[in-house]
């Protein structure tokens, strides 16, 4: 079969709808582009029916779903995708719904700039199909190139407006709807502010989790903006307030999962429906993050500031106990135990606070019968002074267990 003249067509073309119609026309194939961040472009199907559940999900999202994205990550695809120049095979995946795939990058001046997915119904694509699909790709890569410099201008200027009011650098309400009018920017009714703290000072690493953010933030559904300040990612999710906090720690979630080997820190600020409040979201959800780096706790610790707690005085503490020279010597005792028996009384001990002194619950979460329980509450009980039954001794255990945790880690 002659390509030639569909080629021309396409290279005459810059209307991706066209271009996709013609694409999937010559394939007889469903065809979709998608820009760097995996939100759709365009789409076309010879038959409609073709397309698979991943498609169709991707169709009505408008952008991959987090779990396609993770997926997809988990699996090395995206690490392909931005590594790979020729067309290549994605398998199938029963598990999201996708059928498989022949992907190419569409590409400008070695910069990608989006990708060129076709489902791979009967028949396989031929080698002379696949290099056309190679050779249309450098044509969208420029119509590509294109677009976005007009919207990469826009964006950037978009995300000055919001550095500025996290920043409060507006003199009155009005100067901050002005210029939001001016941008077309649409005011959240709701908002909630989301910081990712990097310790590392890695240039890459930074661009990595700008990048891996931005995709996440992609496939909620909430509008997001997403910005670096130093070694900080902010971002400010907008939409119905009772559904912010829960796509927040999706967000978190799945971003921690993939900088699992990082010194990254998450928090997110409470929910507001007034825009003057943003500063009071970044600071809450900052003030996460300076905890967790200060506990070096990238994992465990709870992201929401609403449940900070007793945590957010942790600092303070501690600096407190340091110029008393304080040490809880109960726990001092129970450590020691610890190492010379191969003991979990240190766990037990904080396993037990966190379930309000209940037998049961915390058995279980500790995978032991009750009655081994009961056996090393009496081991604690014979070693230290420890009262389980005073509240402020508790509040103090729980301290400076914490604290501790921290010295070892």
């Amino acid at each position: 079969m002659d390509l030639t003249q569909p080629l021309e067509k396409i290279l005459s073309l810059t209307d991706l709808n066209e271009m996709t119609d013609v694409i999937s026309g010559v394939l007889k194939k469903p065809v979709v582009i998608e820009d760097d961040r995996f939100s759709l472009l365009a789409y076309s199907s010879y038959y409609i029916e073709q397309f698979d559940r991943a498609n169709q999900q991707t169709i009505f999202s408008k952008s991959w779903t987090t779990s396609i994205l993770k997926t997809f990550m988990d699996e090395g695809i995206v690490d392909q995708l931005k590594s790979m120049r020729e067309p290549f095979r994605v398998k199938e995946m029963q598990e999201i719904g996708l059928n498989q795939r022949v992907v190419v990058s569409a590409r400008f001046k070695e910069h990608i700039l989006g990708y060129i997915w076709v489902q791979e119904t009967e028949p396989s694509l031929t080698e002379q199909e696949l290099a056309f699909l190679h050779d249309v790709s450098f044509h969208i890569g420029k119509v590509l190139h294109k677009k976005n410099q007009l919207a990469r201008r826009r964006d950037e200027r978009k995300n000055d407006f919001f550095r500025k009011l996290i920043h409060q650098s507006y003199q009155t309400d009005s100067e901050m709807k002005w210029e939001a009018a001016q941008l077309n920017i649409a005011l959240p009714s709701s908002f909630i502010v989301t910081v990712f703290l990097l310790d590392s000072i890695e240039e890459e690493t930074i661009d990595d989790l700008y990048e891996t953010i931005a995709l996440f933030a992609n496939t909620l559904d909430q509008p997001a903006h997403v910005f670096t300040d130093h070694l900080q990612v902010t971002v400010l999710l907008g939409g119905p307030s009772e559904e912010l906090p829960a796509s927040a720690r999706v967000l978190v979630r799945t971003v921690r999962s993939q900088f699992q080997e990082h010194g990254l820190y998450s928090g997110i600020g409470n929910a507001y429906s007034s825009m003057a409040m943003l500063r009071k979201s970044y600071l809450e959800a900052l003030e996460v993050c300076r905890t967790a780096a200060f506990l070096h706790d990238n994992s465990e610790m709870e992201p929401e500031y609403s449940r900070l707690g007793i945590l957010r005085y942790l600092e303070t503490i501690a600096q407190y106990h340091l110029s008393t020279h304080y040490v809880n010597e109960d726990l001092l005792k129970l450590r020691q135990k610890d190492a010379d028996a191969h003991s979990d009384l240190v766990r037990t001990v904080e396993v037990f606070l966190l379930n309000n002194c209940r037998i049961k619950p915390t058995a279980e979460e500790l995978f032991i019968h009750t009655n081994t329980l009961k056996y090393r509450l009496r081991q604690i009980d014979e070693l230290t002074s420890i009262n389980f039954n005073d509240f402020h001794t508790r509040c103090q255990l729980y301290i400076d267990l914490q604290l501790m945790k921290r010295d070892l880690r």
